[in-house]
């Protein structure tokens, strides 16, 4: 028996969407990281770029569970000495919560070419509009 080995123009791409209000950061992170690799299709292999698009909504809306919004910092250094930046997730999370879901999903997609070309397929809004609608995306239940 023979393993099945997809081609580039077998792989079918669909789009979804995931309501990110009322959820907890990294459920949602998580679930968008499988839709974006595609490990949820039968095809899945690791090698291959099977994965879907991915529209995130209501980020603004999303839930950090625990005390992260007052304990956890992002860091950022801009690379010259002793300028390394440090900002709360709670500030974090009222100015660019489109930011921080994106640093979430890219935690969990792998740090290769195909997990960054993989990355360029997750589209993050703070609202309940997008602008996909032309591509009739399915809604995702977590």
């Amino acid at each position: 028996m023979s393993t099945f080995m997809p081609k580039a123009d077998e792989i079918e791409r669909k789009w979804y969407v995931i309501d990110a209000a009322g959820k907890p950061l990294g459920k949602v992170a998580a679930e968008a990281a499988v839709l974006l690799r595609g490990k949820q299709k039968p095809i899945f292999t690791p090698n291959v770029d099977c994965g879907d698009f991915v529209i995130i909504i209501n980020t603004d809306k999303v839930v950090l569970t625990g005390n992260k919004l007052e304990n956890k910092y992002y860091y950022h250094h801009s690379g010259y000495i002793g300028n390394l930046k440090s900002v709360k997730y709670g500030t974090l999370m009222k100015e660019k919560s489109d930011f921080a879901v994106m640093k979430a999903v890219k935690g969990m997609i792998p740090d290769t070419t195909l997990g960054r070309k993989q990355l360029t397929r997750c589209k993050i809004y703070k609202g309940a509009e997008h602008k996909h609608e032309a591509q009739k995306p399915e809604a995702w239940e977590m």
